[in-house]
């Protein structure tokens, strides 16, 4: 993942930075290797990509552990920041920021200026509740900026002095079981056999340009190569605060899916090739006219647009790319397991063959 791990809220944007070392060593090989292990899991990195987790070592916090993982891409490295919980269960892929008298407030201002948040967002913190993670406390941080309101919980430790702006994640899980079990392919766009062995999910965003990439790579290149094998389910993954389109897009998209599901794909293909065109102002009319091109009905389509009748659609989709460790766009699991970014063409290849290999 050649960006990072990246936190998303609706378009929130976390980017790691390096880490600074302290405290004693509290090394513990087993457990440094169980993270890697996850953490490649769970994020999808291919074994090109070298992970280093750094010795475990004391937390200001006694509840937790604290290490970083580097990441090795080859041209470029990067240094993340990681928490344990002292069972050894959780971790905690975050920044940690001291709390003083005021943590609402504190936290408030910690989320408004790491994520950048533009003038006249109002973010709002949530009262502390118990949390399913021992040591952690979860508030629902919100952020409204007058068109769309967002929220996310995080977490602070129990004693209310550190803030992590992050994810907790349980170790004892299996990631690829977690995304089939919560990823929903029924009544969704799909293209290919509708009972093939490996099913691709992919998680976009129309208005990234890896997406596109992505999706042309998907329609004229594996979907012909497996034939009936693969079957590709679209899901939309807007990130409004950083592409201004991208949610009418996906909007426009969905309500093509209700009025002529066979235009799905077709419409699809023509707003990615036509993706440098499109921008604020003239997204709601070219979205029309591609439509048109297609044989979606005018009227229909547009009506569908401007009442936001599919928004539902397009939330369930974010939410649930979240549920499943969605970060950033594209993402596509195969057959559950994760795949980032835009891998290279045999990284895919190999994903499809060994998930049917698996089920022989």
């Amino acid at each position: 993942m050649a960006a990072g791990i990246l936190l998303l809220m609706g378009g929130f944007l976390l980017s790691a930075q390096m880490p600074r070392l302290g405290a004693a060593a509290a090394s513990d090989s087993a457990t440094r290797e169980r993270i890697a292990r996850y953490v490649r899991e769970r994020f999808g990195y291919d074994d090109t990509v070298k992970m280093t987790v750094w010795p475990l070592r004391s937390f200001s916090n006694p509840d937790f552990y604290k290490t970083n993982i580097t990441l090795d891409y080859g041209k470029a490295q990067e240094t993340l920041d990681l928490f344990l919980t002292k069972d050894r269960r959780y971790l905690i892929m975050a920044k940690a920021y001291a709390l003083n008298t005021d943590p609402k407030n504190e936290i408030a201002e910690r989320v408004r200026e790491v994520l950048k948040f533009p003038a006249g967002t109002t973010v709002a913190v949530g009262p502390f509740r118990v949390s399913t993670f021992p040591g952690l406390l979860a508030t629902a941080v919100s952020a409204d900026d007058g068109k769309r309101k967002r929220a996310q919980d995080f977490y602070v430790t129990k004693d209310s002095r550190f803030f992590f702006l992050g994810s907790v994640y349980d170790m004892t899980t299996d990631p690829r079981r977690e995304a089939l079990r919560t990823i929903s392919t029924a009544n969704q766009p799909s293209q290919g056999r509708a009972n093939a062995p490996v099913t691709i999910v992919e998680y976009a965003d129309l208005q990234c340009a890896s997406c596109a990439r992505v999706h042309e790579f998907l329609e004229k290149e594996l979907l012909p190569k497996y034939a009936d094998k693969v079957r590709v389910v679209y899901k939309e993954f807007p990130l409004p605060s950083i592409h201004d389109w991208a949610l009418t897009g996906s909007i426009a998209t969905q309500c093509a899916y209700q009025i002529s599901p066979a235009a799905f794909v077709p419409y699809r293909s023509l707003i990615f090739q036509h993706q440098a065109e499109i921008n604020a102002t003239n997204s709601r009319d070219l979205l029309i006219q591609y439509g048109e091109q297609v044989g979606i009905d005018r009227l229909r389509l547009a009506a569908c647009i401007d009442s936001k009748a599919t928004l539902p659609r397009v939330e369930a989709n974010f939410h649930e790319g979240q549920a499943v460790g969605v970060v950033s766009t594209p993402t596509s699991f195969v057959n559950g397991k994760m795949l980032v970014g835009m891998p290279s063409p045999d990284t895919f290849y190999r994903a499809i063959d060994e998930a049917l290999r698996r089920i022989r």
